[in-house]
């Protein structure tokens, strides 16, 4: 049983990482990650 749990488990992996690559390459995705990148560096910087 713990084979079958291995396979159907890398399956669902395989499935996300297609899906999150998929939402990755649209545009308005790109902005947005690249906005909370920018807002977390900014946060970074900042004095405590």
């Amino acid at each position: 049983m713990g084979m079958l749990n291995k396979v159907i488990k890398s399956g669902v992996a395989i499935k996300a990482v297609q899906v999150i690559k998929r939402e990755a390459a649209k545009p308005e995705n790109q902005r947005k990650a690249q906005e909370l990148v920018t807002k977390l560096r900014q946060q970074r910087r900042r004095p405590h």
